[in-house]
């Protein structure tokens, strides 16, 4: 079942392969003021399906991640970054991290929540 999202405003849409199995909720500084809560997908499970310049991009610290975000209306939309094993970057295996707050027609509420302290490991 693939599911469609988007940012308030609609100009950032997307789609990806299939429901999440669960979420992640992180308190790292950036995720907990942002708000979002992850669903991850492979590379391949995800497709932008609107105009990348819609898309306004934010990089912070070892800039090995990509934070994207709507340049018109400021929803916090996916990221791009490599996997993480143990609180480490696997840089072989990069992921899309969609916040699932934006799936249209999907009840989170029914999702898993994991809960990640990224305040005190990153």
């Amino acid at each position: 079942m693939s599911l469609k999202g988007s940012c308030h405003c609609g100009a950032t849409q997307f789609e990806v392969t299939e429901a999440p199995a669960s979420v992640t909720s992180c308190n790292c500084s950036y995720c907990s003021k942002r708000g979002g809560l992850w669903a991850y997908y492979t590379l391949a499970q995800f497709k932008l399906t609107t105009a990348r310049d819609r898309v306004s991009t934010y990089q912070w610290g070892g800039y090995f991640g990509q934070h994207h975000f709507c340049g018109i209306c400021g929803c916090t939309t996916y990221g791009e970054s490599p996997d993480w094993v143990d609180y480490k970057p696997d840089y072989a295996n990069p992921k899309i991290g969609v916040n699932a707050r934006l799936f249209d027609d999907f009840d989170l509420s029914a999702v898993p929540v994991e809960h990640v302290d990224g305040k005190n490991s990153w």
